[in-house]
């Protein structure tokens, strides 16, 4: 039984990628298939897939989530928008020396105000004067990840995208899919490697660690899945025919695998607070590209429970040898279940 400690480990400050390389399909790629360790480049993935193998991919956009403003009193405050709830209305942290009260107003990036309601757990609700998109889009920051030591700038607001995303409503990246640009897409498809999409809008909860150790006990952050008919369609033709469904990211396959806990996949739209350890029984997906995860994160825990445990923990032992850049802006893993 594994517990919070077995999935510490120590990485050095430098390893942690600041920002992106130039080129995204630069990266490098670790190839993990079983115990044997191949180091390669990400743009090797085309011939690391067969024809007909599916890729399953989280449309998601990240959201200029985070803003700046100041209470009706003058104290400042950060807001970082966690959900959209209508359109008019979103969960937000709210960072201030007083937490605001029910009606409170709040002058938002000194162009907007919003209202804020009642408290959600650690969440308040905020209502904007106008169409949430909009306004966020028009006046937010990109909220870029903790360990990010920079603001965003025009670079980030292109690079912390994936090249397919469309559906806007995360608060962080799902930075498997970084590393594809066209060309590659272009290559994957001349292949004959299949497409398939997912929604999972990634919330701040993303990038809290665990902080009890035995794993039982701690609650996991729910997040937002929306599984399309035409991806049930796709999954089950590519399983038919023997093919790999490949999950990019963690976040396509906490979809997939959380619209499968019939045991099939089913197409629908829910909250998934699926927290998957070892021992867990994969039911949809058999291949997994994806980052380096934190320490002592329900990430590090997936994917130890989806390669195995010793597995990983050998991988990312090289990869912090080897130099490999580590997190969102960081080089990727190429895993195969254990229990495939």
């Amino acid at each position: 039984m594994y517990s919070l400690s077995d999935f510490d480990f120590d990485l050095p400050a430098e390893r942690i990628a600041q920002t992106p390389l130039p080129d995204r399909s630069a990266s490098r790629l670790l190839h993990l298939d079983g115990t044997a360790i191949v180091d390669r480049q990400f743009a090797d993935i085309v011939g690391l897939l067969a024809p007909g193998d599916l890729l399953v991919m989280n449309d998601t956009r990240v959201l200029k989530a985070r803003f700046f403003g100041v209470k009706e009193t003058g104290g400042n405050v950060e807001v970082l928008v966690e959900r959209i709830l209508d359109s008019r209305t979103v969960l937000a942290q709210v960072r201030a020396s007083k937490s605001p009260k029910p009606g409170n107003r709040i002058r938002l990036a000194d162009a907007f105000d919003v209202t804020a309601g009642e408290r959600a757990g650690e969440f308040f609700t905020l209502v904007f004067d106008g169409d949430v998109f909009e306004l966020i889009e028009a006046h937010g920051r990109l909220p870029l990840p903790p360990y990010i030591e920079h603001d965003a700038d025009e670079f980030d607001e292109t690079r912390y995208q994936t090249v397919y995303s469309r559906e806007p409503g995360a608060v962080a990246a799902p930075t498997a899919g970084l590393h594809f640009d066209q060309a590659l897409l272009a290559a994957l498809k001349a292949r004959g490697v299949n497409f398939a999409y997912v929604t999972l809008h990634v919330g701040a909860g993303t990038f809290q660690p665990v902080r009890v150790e035995a794993l039982a006990e701690h609650k996991m952050h729910t997040e937002w899945y929306t599984v399309p008919q035409e991806t049930v369609d796709a999954v089950r033709a590519a399983r038919a025919a023997g093919r790999d469904v490949v999950a990019v990211g963690t976040t396509s396959l906490r979809a997939l695998e959380s619209a499968s806990q019939s045991g099939e996949l089913v197409a629908g739209s829910a909250d998934t607070a699926l927290f998957i350890t070892p021992g867990y029984t994969f039911k949809t997906v058999t291949r997994l590209i994806t980052n380096f995860h934190l320490p002592k994160s329900t990430l590090l825990m997936l994917v130890s429970a989806f390669a195995g445990y010793e597995a990983i923990r050998g991988a990312y032992a090289h990869a912090i040898a080897s130099e490999y850049r580590f997190f969102s802006y960081g080089d990727a893993m190429l895993l195969t279940t254990d229990n495939k």
